[in-house]
């Protein structure tokens, strides 16, 4: 059984949440709808910013990680996804991120494999999801970003920003290849680091010969503004990303 990527707590105290936003020079539109149980937290927007919200389908976080089973010759990715995501992004004309509108939730606690037992352990031990249910990600900055912010096309370009796991906070960058369609942005962002740059324990079972230190996180995403059903654009996949959850997974025994 493996580990796993994200966990996190809250560390962060609620945001209220406001009954319009604008979208660059538009008109006001109704929030969205977040997913039960995670705090949605948003800022209001103005003629000169875009806050850009999870849609209601197309969000799903996932976990990768490189294990060798025992009952197995060749090494392979154990891989742990969900669709509990919740968040906002609020940005400038320019593309500066206005922090008080930005963040990402994902429920780990929701998180599943092939694997059962695998998802209980990483549940049980590796992120303790009991106390810990949430990962939280705060974006602070674009890298490589077209300014003024595209309204169409694509663009690939990092994310800066601090990601909470348990209770361990720390940088990461993602690299991000999106999709500018029909006002929403469509894509995927990927980051990795080690078991032991976020504070986890490697798992140690019986079955798993060995587990790689690196943990790979994606995030396939459709932000919408807010309000907005996400159903418009193009619907294609995230420029250089492959279908969500692609790749062998491992199973424990």
């Amino acid at each position: 059984m493996l580990p796993l990527l994200l966990a996190a707590t809250l560390a962060v105290a609620p945001v209220s949440i406001p009954t319009t936003a604008t979208a660059f020079g538009g008109a006001p539109v109704a929030p969205a709808s977040a997913v039960p149980g995670l705090a949605l937290p948003m800022s209001a927007a103005s003629a000169d910013t875009l806050l850009l919200t999870v849609a209601e389908e197309g969000n799903r976080a996932r976990y990768r990680v490189r294990e060798q089973l025992a009952r197995l010759e060749f090494p392979n990715d154990a891989v742990g996804e969900t669709g509990s995501v919740a968040g906002s992004i609020l940005v400038t004309s320019d593309g500066e991120i206005l922090r008080g509108g930005s963040r990402f939730v994902i429920r780990l606690a929701d998180l599943e494999s092939d694997s059962d037992r695998r998802d209980n352990y990483l549940r049980r031990n590796t992120l303790a999801t009991d106390e810990y249910p949430d990962a939280v990600f705060v974006p602070t900055g674009f890298r490589e970003l077209p300014s003024p912010i595209p309204t169409s096309g694509e663009a690939r370009f990092l994310l800066d920003g601090e990601l909470t796991i348990r209770d361990v906070t720390r940088p990461v960058t993602w690299q991000v290849g999106a999709e500018f369609a029909g006002g929403a942005v469509i894509g995927r962002a990927e980051t990795r680091f080690t078991f032991d740059e976020m504070g986890l324990t490697v798992p140690r079972v019986g079955s798993v010969l060995s587990i790689r230190e690196d943990i790979r996180l994606e995030f396939d995403f459709r932000l919408v503004p807010m309000g907005g059903s996400g159903s418009g654009g193009s619907g294609a996949a995230a420029p250089g990303a492959g279908e969500a959850g692609a790749g062998e997974a491992g199973r424990t025994p």
